[in-house]
């Protein structure tokens, strides 16, 4: 893999990350790693025919997670090179496919994407998980999970992976993501305090089954054909945005 860094930070964890992604996989494309001091966007990740390029902030580089993010997004450059479903799919189809006809708030489309990006994320995690210790990213879920639990609005406003001060609703989802994600890879124990967050986020907001979104993302078939994920997309989305969870199961 050819990886270059370039910006004011640490070259170890990125380059630690490519060792050990290489024990198991590989890009085909180069990468380019950029170190920016902005500390308002934690990783961004683009493509291009010929490349990929990986923007982090100087904070995430040099903090504890800087060679899990490294190993999450080359996760994602591996499944974009081979055209995994997950990172193909047109949203703007699914939106279209799951609620054409109906009326939908603007903030209910805009968590849609976000549930897309978690499917994403799954897929992700599922190739790096093979190459590295989940030992720092459970933490990480738990800690995201109890601040978006402990910043949540009084009143609900008309992705960091879980958002502080989000809408109740969304958080639910959001926990039921890292519910699917450490029940899928088998993380935690049955009393792991996730649960006990994920139960008060689940409080908040009584419209959303968190019981059936984490099936929905523990469940991802591990290696769907596109229409298979099309589908999966299209039942998640629909049931977030209209509410249909409840009755769907």
């Amino acid at each position: 893999m050819d990886v270059r860094v370039r910006g004011p930070g640490p070259e170890a964890p990125i380059l630690g990350a490519r060792d050990l992604f290489e024990t198991e996989r590989t890009l085909k494309r180069p990468v380019t790693v950029e170190i920016r001091e902005d500390p308002d966007e934690r990783t961004r990740v683009s493509h291009d025919e010929e490349s990929h390029l990986f923007v982090i902030s100087q904070q995430a580089a040099t903090s504890a997670m800087a060679r899990e993010l490294a190993l999450h997004e080359f996760a994602h450059m591996h499944h974009y090179e081979r055209d995994h479903p997950s990172h193909t799919q047109s949203m703007e189809e699914v939106i279209f496919l799951a609620l054409a006809g109906r009326s939908v708030e603007r903030r209910k489309l805009t968590h849609c994407y976000q549930i897309a990006n978690h499917m994403k994320d799954i897929y992700a995690d599922d190739v790096w998980l093979e190459v590295a210790p989940a030992d720092k990213l459970v933490p990480f879920l738990e800690s995201s999970l109890a601040a978006a639990v402990a910043d949540r609005p009084r009143d609900p406003p008309a992705w960091d992976r879980l958002t502080p001060a989000a809408d109740p609703d969304i958080t639910a989802v959001n926990a039921a993501f890292a519910l699917g994600l450490v029940e899928r890879h088998d993380l935690v124990d049955d009393d792991h305090r996730i649960y006990d967050l994920a139960h008060a986020a689940a409080q908040d907001a009584p419209e959303i089954d968190v019981a059936s979104f984490t099936r929905r993302f523990r469940t991802l078939a591990r290696d769907p054909g596109d229409s298979e994920y099309r589908k999966a997309l299209v039942d998640v989305t629909r049931a977030y945005a209209t509410g249909g969870e409840r009755a769907a199961d």
